[in-house]
Parts: structure tokens; sequence; C-alpha cells
């Protein structure tokens, strides 16, 4: 027997063979896959062309309901090695009005009882109800002993010091999330691609509801959002807590229910709905396709029902409001979402305290997912929120942070910096974002989080200056003695100010030419020798982070000209010619780096009114 997809179809799928042999059809199945008691799965391979089934998904309220499903025909490994897709078309109840929709990934597709798969896949702007549908013993394969996954830090990656003391996060997206995009077209134009972006079958969008986030912030984030997979619709979420967990019982995510997992809970919430594909046990399998692919994760899940399903030319979404939750999200793979029942979610809370320009204060408290990808996109939202909500979108501003992130058994990690001038508001999220990035992207197994406390506040007006010239009182000095340093700084406004440093020559400093340079902590961090380390453990990562110079005030450094090397982060200064043969002899290459500047002193200025930026160096003589 042999399973044909119609020619109507295959004009759109180009990359696809026209026939299908029914017994090359891989099914991807274990043979040691577990089936929920009274519930089998319809054969992968027994699958043939006309067959018809029924569906179920939830249109309106918490109850779901049936429609119909044609089975067209099998793509092999259209959605990796043995993971095939089936095509279908679905009809009849409800689904006549919405056709496919945003939320309905996860949908069970059953076929003389027996369960088939998720519906998943779609065409975007398909004028027919076509339907991508993931084989359930795919879903079930690839969570098979693989409840944990979570990536640990065996091998410990490589940090530069630019990545520590970087003024803004960069998203970095998984490679899923920017291949696929939403179930509407996000992808770039210019790709060789895009214009076959309605030739293809894409994920299905997972519809995200707000609460607490202004218009402002969506239409920010957006673009994120939606290469991550996720389309932003409007739709209360609530303010549910992840330790109000719900006991689970027999009606709880049942195949074809409406499911909610949430990235935020609290003052701020974001949470994204989909369809429970089977329950076995306190085992969820659902949307048939990844969420955002980020592999082994523990985000909150919980029942919803549906306020209604709004039908869309450009792509038909459901509204979906979050009831109690009842476990967690542990698995987000190539076939699917895979959580537990009863299972506590693993959460991060956070406080923030916003001070306004007009001295009101405003403290908002919200838990935001553990996970190396969402964590920073989600802290970067909170932040640029609370402010864009209560301050001017437009204009110069100054804001200053403060805060710590609480580490359990480790000294915390301290976030402190100012910002001015119109990209203020990126680099303030950028000081609390930039450190969560790091540490989570460690994956130390001792990571815990305890909360992260954020204190803002902000003032219009820019408080920016940039240094201009340095002037020393005297050109020659003894070691011990001290030198006022003169730093003249125009601010925003034109102005030119001055601030008095005092410097003193280090004790043991030898005769000799000493260079002196002032500048902010970003300048000199990019000059340091130092530029990679991979660090030993988690107390050494926290270590060199709290050790980042900051952007907002001026440090002062001496050098002297010596014969010394850079080995990992460390600088060794004056070392022995015979260590430096050693080094540099004919059999070895590579592990240190040589220096002809040593670093003899550095001392870091208390912050001034205004936020110092620049460089100057200048030189005295080291007298006996």
């Amino acid at each position: 027997m042999r399973i044909t997809v119609p020619a109507f179809f295959l004009a759109l799928v180009l990359f696809v063979p026209t026939v299908f042999a029914q017994d090359s059809v891989s099914s991807g199945m274990s043979s040691a896959a577990s089936k929920p008691s009274g519930e089998k799965y319809f054969p992968l391979g027994e699958l043939k062309e006309g067959m018809t089934g029924k569906a179920r998904t939830v249109f309106s309220g918490s109850e779901a309901t049936e429609f119909d499903v044609e089975i067209l025909g099998v793509l092999p490994g259209w959605i990796g090695p043995k993971q095939d897709l089936i095509v279908g078309r679905i009809s009849g109840g409800g689904a006549d009005r919405t056709k496919v929709f945003a939320g309905m990934s996860g949908s069970p597709v059953y076929i003389n009882g027996k369960l088939v798969g998720a519906i998943s896949y779609a065409f975007p702007f398909s004028t027919e109800a076509i339907c991508g549908i993931t084989p359930i013993e795919q879903m079930v394969s690839i969570f098979e002993n693989n409840d944990a996954g979570k990536e640990s830090a065996s091998k410990p990656r490589s940090y530069s010091f630019a990545e520590l003391a970087a003024s803004e996060w960069r998203p970095n997206l998984p490679e899923t999330a920017n291949r696929f995009g939403a179930g509407i077209y996000t992808g770039d134009a210019s790709s060789p691609l895009g214009v076959l972006t309605s030739q293809t079958f894409r994920p299905i969008a997972v519809p995200v509801s707000f609460s607490g986030f202004s218009q402002a912030t969506l239409n920010e984030f957006a673009p994120q959002l939606l290469r991550s997979g996720l389309l932003p619709v409007s739709a209360p979420v609530g303010t549910l807590r992840s330790k109000e967990m719900k006991k689970a019982d027999e009606t709880t995510l049942n195949g074809g229910d409406s499911v909610v997992i949430h990235l935020t809970s609290g003052d701020f919430s974001m949470a994204a709905s989909g369809t429970v594909t089977m329950r076995d046990g306190d085992k969820i399998y659902a949307f048939g396709h990844p969420f955002i692919g980020v592999g082994g994760s523990s985000l909150p899940m919980s029942e919803s029902h549906v306020v209604t399903v709004v039908p869309s030319v450009n792509n038909s979404f459901k509204l979906a409001v979050p009831d109690a939750i009842v476990g967690s999200m542990t698995q987000d793979r190539a076939t699917g979402v895979y959580g537990k029942l009863g299972e506590a979610p693993r959460m991060i809370p956070v406080r923030m305290n916003l001070r306004t320009s007009r001295n009101k204060l405003e403290t908002l408290e919200f838990e935001i997912a553990h996970d190396e990808t969402l964590a920073p996109l989600l802290v970067n939202m909170a932040v640029f929120n609370a402010i864009i909500a209560n301050e001017r979108a437009l204009g110069n501003m100054t804001i200053e942070v403060d805060g710590k992130i609480s580490l359990k058994g480790h000294e915390p990690v301290k976030i402190d910096g100012r910002f001015g001038g119109q990209a203020a508001l990126r680099f303030a999220a950028g000081a609390v974002v930039v450190p969560v990035g790091n540490l989570i992207s460690g994956r130390f197994d001792d990571l815990q989080f305890e909360g992260i406390e954020i204190n803002l506040t902000t003032e219009e007006g820019n408080k920016a200056a940039e240094l201009e010239r340095i002037v020393v009182d005297r050109t020659e000095a003894r070691a011990g003695e001290t030198v006022y340093i003169q730093a003249f700084v125009r601010g925003d406004s034109g102005k030119l100010f001055t601030q008095r440093i005092p410097f003193t020559i280090p004790a043991g400093t030898p005769a000799g030419t000493l260079t002196i340079e002032v500048g902010d902590g970003s300048r000199l961090q990019e000059k340091a020798s130092a530029k990679r380390f991979v660090p030993e453990s988690l107390a050494d990562l926290i270590s060199k982070i709290n050790e980042v110079r900051k952007n907002d005030r001026l440090y002062v450094q001496s050098y002297r000209t010596t014969k010394g090397a850079i080995v990992g982060s460390d600088e060794m200064p004056n070392l022995p010619p015979s260590v430096l043969a050693t080094m540099n002899n004919n059999r070895t290459s590579g592990g240190h780096t040589p220096t002809v500047e040593t670093l003899v002193s550095e001392i870091e200025v208390a912050p001034a009114e205004f936020i110092v930026t620049g460089q100057q160096t200048i030189k005295i003589e080291v007298v006996r």
C-alpha cells in the first residue's frame, strides 16, 4: 500500500518526495515507550491516505470539543532524523470558524479511538485548514529516560571580561527559534528562503498573554518574542505564585485540555498557552513542537480556560486565562514539551523598588523563569517596563541602579551603576541582565538563586560628561608621596567642571618613568591585558563579576615598562629572565601573553555628580 500526498500539496512543499512507501515510513517509536493505561497509539505505519478521525481542543471555556481530521499523507523525516510529520485537513465543529489557530498546538488526533499524535504545524496564509501532526510515538520516545535534561558545567566555559563588563544584553535565541519563528511570518526578507515562507510548514504560534506590561514594552520586545515562536496577545494573566499549587486529580490536564506555561508571575505576568496531547499518570505531553527549544527547564504549568478563539486572516489565536498551577514543564524539545504534575517549578524571585523623578516609590514583586535563554529576556523586559510605565519615553534621563543577586551558599553579586542620555534605559536594564545571564550560562550545579533585589532611581536630564584633559601638580615625585591630578570634565550642557583626585605613588616604586592613566571603568576594562578566563568554580565567577570596573566613575592606574606575562587572568610582572626564557623557548607556544606594561597600582575614584566617560594619560618621573 502506498500513501501519496495530493498534487495541490506537493506544489507547496518543494523539497518533499511525491510518493511515500508505507514500509519506508519511520515511526521513531521506542519499544519501551510507556503508554497510558486504557489507551493505545495508532501505528504510524498503518496510516492511509483518506483515513478520518477526531481531534479535541478547547474553543471556549474549559471543556474540549471534537472536530474532524482527514489524513492526507506522511512526510518522512520532516521534523528530524526518524521524526516524521503527518499531514491532515481539519473541519467541522469550531474548526470551520477558526481553522488552525495559535494555541491549538498539541490538540490530540484519534483514529478508531487510538491516539495518532498532536496537531502542531500549519502553513501561514493557507486558504485551507491544512495541518501537520506530530506522531505520538515520537513525542513519547524523545522524553524517555530524559526527565532531568540538565546541562552540567562538567566542562566550564570560557568567559571574556568584555562579557562581564557589557553595558547591555544581546539576545541569544535558540537555533530552533530563529529557524522556525512563529506561526505567522516573522523571518528576514533578505533570507534566500524568505520568499518560500508560506510554502513550508511552520510550528503553530504559541500565544502569550501579558499582565502588568505596557504596550510600549510589548512593541519594543515583540520582534524577539516572535522570533522565539511566541505571539503576543492581549488577555488577562492574573498574579499566580509558583508556590500556590493545586493537587492534581483525574480531571487535571487530560488530552485536549488547554494548558498554560508561565514565564513570569506576580506583578509582571507572562503566560503561553497550548493544548495537552496526552496525560500518562503524572506525565503531561503537549504542543507537538518546541515551545522555545531550551531543552531542560522548570516552568510553572497550570490549567486554564479559554475566553474565545479570535478568527483572523493573518493568524487566528485563542485568548486563554490561567487557572491553578498544577506542576512544572521540565522538557522542551523537537517534538513537544513534557511536564510533571505535582512537581514544584524552579523560579527566581525578584523585588524591584523604583523611585521616580517625582519622588514616588513603586515596589514590584514577581518571579521569572530560571532559564539561560529566558531569564535575561524577562529581566530586561521587567526593568524596561517598570521605568517606561512611570517615566518619559523620549528624551534624556539619568538612572541609578543598585541592588544584589542573592545566591545560596555564596556571596551576593553586586549591582551598581549610573547611566545618562538617550540610551540610559537600555544600559540600566543591562546592569541587571548581564550578571544574571553570565551566572546562568555557567551552568554550575551549585547555582541556586535566593532572589534578585533591584533599586532604581530616575531623574530627568542628562548627567553624562566627558573627560577632556588631566593636569598634575608636579612632574617629579618620590615613592610614597601624593600627586594631585586635576580632571577637567565637560558636561552635556557644555559647561566645564573640575575634579581633584589625590594619587599616592606606591611605596617601593623604583625610579624611572611612571605612566598615570585616568579613565572610566569601561575604557580601562577594554585596555586590560587579561581578556579571557575560565572560572574554576561558581565562587570564582562571582568574584570576577564583582571585580568588574564600574562604568559611571573614574579610575586611576599607574604603569611601568617591565617584562612580564599574563597567565590565565593573572598578571605576573617583573619575571626573572630565567622564567621568561622557559616560557618563550622554542618547544612551547601559547598558554601566556607577554606584557611590556605592568600595572603598578589602581584606585577607584568616588562617584562624582556627573557620570564621567573618557580616558587620558600623563607621565611623571619617580625620583629617589
